[in-house]
């Protein structure tokens, strides 16, 4: 297969039935661009610079465990962009140990809690000469969602205390469920031969603390959360109910184990988790506590968070408004690059524990004193609702550092800024930082919308384009009203196309920077790659639920 080909099937009929019981329309028709059988470059570096991975996969019983693999200092390599190499030892008490020495199949996670960076894989883990490999199968990209900061620092490894085997929870690990914010997930779905979905899948889940449910010592209640709408996990587990969990002991290095089976709540009445759109009930079959199992530390990262004061309001489109914030100390905010986005934690009433999201930053990097957020409102979003309803002018929240690598790449090369809905709030911010640079370059700025009233910041970006003879702008929109076609205020009837970026003729060099819906995504770089526009030209960003 071509290293550059997108897997163009990737759901397996579990996956299927879940998209169609969730209403999330015909996912494949748009998610296979953002499914790979490769690494790319970034997600190789990525990978190589973590200090363990998540892996899932299943024992001789056939039960689905979920473990943490950490070694010394980069000991994971990737000698192409096909597989990765491990140089570490897997401790015999591992749920996984015998499987992964003989060879399995595996879903994987690599994730950086300090940046909020994740990316998952599956594929088939061999044992080697010096360590371990791992054949990549399938790649996918994550958004930062639900994701609690945590900074890691290595320890001696030690040899492991005794480790504890039994069939229910003792209270001791109960209590450490109902602290817990942080664990990972695994599921499998093995009944299609020699197709890429036939493998298991290692993802992240996080909220407020004690957000899965201890029901008692052998049931625990997992929130569903809004996502990309693939539903990997809740497939499998239609395929498969066994369940595989960890929850890590940040503080001692030590690894709980369980493995169990899974029924899905698609209806939950009086929910324990008002933001969850769906339940996932565990049965537990066996449970093993390693302590001390991974030579690695985590601390939280609270003394980074800084409190920020809502010192304005503007309504920038019937659903859009932009919040501006400004630091509650009065001491300089810290600098970001155009693109990244602001980590928030809202404490909303009646939420057990506070709530976290990340918004991209709308406006210019240059600023010390301020950052502005443009934050649509979604209907079923629990902190834009509480941002759009109750936040007003003077109220405190608590942000992190900006972070996010969706940024700039090159420095004097052509750009365009393509985005649609409010995908265009990184742009604006890219906008501004290009426009202000000392050496100028050729900028498109398209971005689509449904009409002139949920068109945000439109004129804010009409008056830098026409201050700078190099930079240009498209506007599509695809439900005109009367007053956008009289007064003539956008320049297509209709949704942005690859084709429509091609006839730019933006030139060879062009970096396309995409940000919108998940289905605009998919088509605009399907397009644009079928042009024969090279993929590392290319550069997106997915946040929140697929549109």
């Amino acid at each position: 297969m071509d290293p550059k080909t997108a897997v163009q099937n990737p759901f397996h009929a579990g996956e299927l039935e879940a998209q169609a019981r969730a209403g999330v329309g015909d996912v494949s028709q748009w998610a296979g661009g953002f499914i790979r059988s490769y690494l790319p470059e970034q997600h190789r570096e990525f990978h190589t610079s973590l200090p363990f991975l998540v892996i899932a996969g299943a024992d001789s019983d056939e039960r689905i465990w979920v473990t943490l693999l950490d070694g010394d200092e980069g000991f994971i390599h990737s000698p192409d962009a096909y597989s990765l190499t491990l140089n570490t030892i897997i401790d015999i008490q591992d749920p996984l140990a015998d499987t992964l020495n003989t060879g399995t199949d595996v879903g994987a996670l690599g994730i950086e809690l300090a940046t909020r960076r994740r990316n998952r894989f599956s594929g088939q883990f061999n044992k080697t000469a010096d360590g371990y490999a791992i054949d990549i199968h399938q790649t996918f990209g994550n958004c930062p969602q639900y994701i609690n900061e945590r900074a890691w620092t290595r320890v001696p490894r030690n040899t492991p205390a005794q480790v504890k085997r039994s069939s229910t929870l003792s209270i001791s690990q109960i209590e450490l469920i109902k602290h817990a914010d942080t664990m990972f997930i695994g599921s499998g779905h093995q009944k299609s031969n020699n197709t890429p979905s036939r493998s298991y899948d290692a993802s992240h889940r996080g909220g407020a603390p004690g957000f899965v449910h201890v029901s008692d010592t052998s049931h625990l209640q997992i929130p569903d959360y809004a996502g990309n709408n693939f539903f990997n996990t809740i497939g499998n587990l239609i395929s498969n109910p066994r369940i595989g969990l960890v929850f890590v002991n940040f503080e001692t290095g030590s690894l709980l184990h369980i493995s169990g089976r899974a029924t899905i709540d698609w209806s939950p009445q009086n929910t324990f988790d008002s933001d969850a759109l769906r339940v996932i009930d565990v049965e537990i079959d066996a449970v093993i506590e390693r302590p001390g199992a991974v030579a690695l530390r985590w601390s939280q990262q609270d003394h980074l968070l800084r409190q920020l004061k809502v010192a304005r309001r503007k309504k920038e489109a019937h659903n859009i408004t932009s919040f501006y914030l400004t630091p509650a100390d009065h001491k300089p905010l810290p600098g970001f690059k155009a693109g990244q986005h602001l980590p928030v934690e809202i404490q909303i009433p009646g939420q057990t524990g506070t709530s976290k999201r990340s918004y991209s930053l709308s406006g210019p990097p240059d600023a010390t004193n301020s950052y502005r957020l443009s934050i649509k409102r979604e209907h079923k979003g629990l902190v834009s609702r509480f941002f759009h309803d109750q936040l007003y002018e003077g109220a405190i929240i608590r942000a992190s550092v900006p972070s996010g690598d969706f940024v700039m790449p090159c420095g004097n090369c052509p750009v365009v800024l393509a985005s649609a809905g409010v995908g265009l709030t990184p742009m604006i911010s890219m906008l501004h930082s290009t426009l202000s640079d000392a050496v100028p370059r050729r900028i498109w700025f398209v971005h689509g919308s449904r009409n002139g009233n949920e068109h945000a910041l439109q004129s804010e970006v009409t008056q830098l384009i026409a201050k700078h003879p190099y930079a240009q702008q498209k506007r599509f929109y695809s439900r005109p009203l009367e007053s956008d076609i009289l007064g003539k205020d956008y320049d297509k009837h209709g949704r942005i196309t690859a084709q429509d970026v091609l006839n730019l003729n933006s030139g060879p060099d062009t970096q396309y920077l995409l940000c919108g819906p998940t289905p605009f995504l998919a088509d605009i770089k399907n397009g644009l790659e079928a042009s024969g526009v090279p993929a590392e030209n290319i550069h997106y960003e997915t946040f929140g639920p697929a549109g």
